[in-house]
């Protein structure tokens, strides 16, 4: 079992940053890639991002690459999200996950991660 919370949500101005963190307790938290996923109010829950377990690959939703970065330190069983040059349309909730499996293949697909934290809400303000 792998239990995610995730924080550091709040309400930015456009054009800001914020850095969201989601820590793992339970299993060896450095062996699990983990995905971001947000969902905007009345809107399908999307990708944002992921991290393979080693740190060494990463993958972008085309909305977000070249703004947020993805990172971890599996020290401190903490993967991050550095969200920078802000829009409204990245307001959402996010959630990180992690595949039922360790050494599991980071993924695109939402079907493909089994445990969840309860979401961070992001709002920007234009």
């Amino acid at each position: 079992q792998v239990h995610l919370v995730e924080s550091g949500g709040r309400l930015v101005q456009a054009g800001g940053s914020l850095r969201l963190s989601c820590v793992a307790s339970g299993r060896a938290f450095s062996n699990y890639a983990v995905g971001w996923f947000r969902q905007a109010p009345g809107k399908e829950q999307e990708f944002v991002t992921a991290i393979s377990w080693s740190g060494g690959s990463t993958y972008y939703a085309d909305s977000v690459k070249g703004r947020f970065t993805i990172s971890r330190d599996n020290a401190k069983n903490t993967v991050y999200l550095q969200m920078n040059s802000l829009k409204p349309e990245d307001t959402a909730v996010y959630s990180c996950a992690a595949p039922p499996l360790p050494w599991a293949v980071a993924s695109t697909d939402s079907s493909e991660y089994r445990y969840w934290g309860q979401g961070t809400q992001v709002t920007v303000s234009s």
